[in-house]
């Protein structure tokens, strides 16, 4: 277990391989975890140091006595990322994000355009409507409140959404929410809800890749087509056999996918 110390509390992160870095971010209610199998596979390329970061609020990372409520938006994320590669000194890098975590990566590549030289998007939402609306109600604080109070609330709303996905998946997610805070809960998916980056789009120039599982139910599969559409760059592979976790669904085919992208636009 690695971290570093930042205003906003301790941000953790795990590491792998040895070589090009290449930076993961995991989704809402998620931790690095999610990234775990994948991150073997690329490092045992030789060519791969892998970090997957955890987002202030969920995982190990913590928050801090200065954390504010702005620490959970999706701008604060991109700036909790470019913290993380100034502290090591990792000045240019692929950056690979799932759901929530997608959107983050892809804000930062709009930004930090000089920091980031190839962008990987998991079933992430470019405009916050595309979420499934227990999501999107999620992010109403008093209805979060009301969830937290009553667990078997938030039990019952996960086995609803997730009926039709692994026992691993399920397990993973039932695991990562116990260590999710309230406020990053609700904040983190309010303002995902609330954004929409498709006016940004055509700023982007550097190799992207959208996957999406075309059995996504909680961020709609259509945002690939907005993704093919709005960057000329983009390349976009749909998961015939996945929901929202197609790195699980269809491990070999995802890794395989990640690999190839990779290879295809080496610096």
């Amino acid at each position: 277990m690695s971290s570093i110390v930042t205003e906003q509390g301790i941000l953790h992160y795990e590491s792998i391989g040895r070589g090009q870095p290449i930076i993961l971010l995991h989704g809402w209610i998620n931790s690095w975890s999610v990234w775990r199998d994948s991150m073997i596979t690329l490092a045992q390329t030789g060519r791969y140091r892998v970090y997957a970061l955890d987002f202030w609020g969920f995982g190990d990372s913590a928050t801090g006595s200065t954390t504010t409520t702005s620490s959970f938006q999706i701008k604060s994320y991109v700036e909790m990322v470019h913290q993380f590669m100034s502290t090591l000194g990792i000045q240019c890098a692929p950056i690979f994000g799932h759901s929530m975590g997608g959107t983050v990566a892809l804000q930062m590549a709009l930004q930090y355009p000089d920091r980031v030289n190839k962008v990987v998007m998991v079933g992430a939402p470019i405009i916050g409507a595309s979420l499934n609306p227990f999501l999107q109600l999620a992010g109403y604080s008093f209805i979060a409140r009301m969830i937290w109070r009553y667990p078997f609330m938030l039990s019952a709303i996960m086995k609803i959404l997730l009926a039709r996905d692994s026992k691993k998946v399920r397990a993973m997610i039932f695991n990562d929410v116990q260590r999710t805070t309230i406020e990053s809960f609700f904040r983190s998916i309010g303002d995902l809800r609330e954004t929409d980056l498709r006016d940004n789009l055509k700023t982007l120039h550097i190799p992207a890749l959208g996957i999406y599982g075309v059995r996504d139910n909680i961020v709609s599969p259509s945002n690939a087509k907005l993704l093919r559409e709005g960057v000329e760059t983009a390349q976009v592979t749909m998961m015939q056999h996945s929901r929202h976790f197609p790195m699980t669904d269809e491990p070999e085919l995802f890794n395989e996918t990640l690999e190839h992208f990779l290879r295809n636009h080496e610096s």
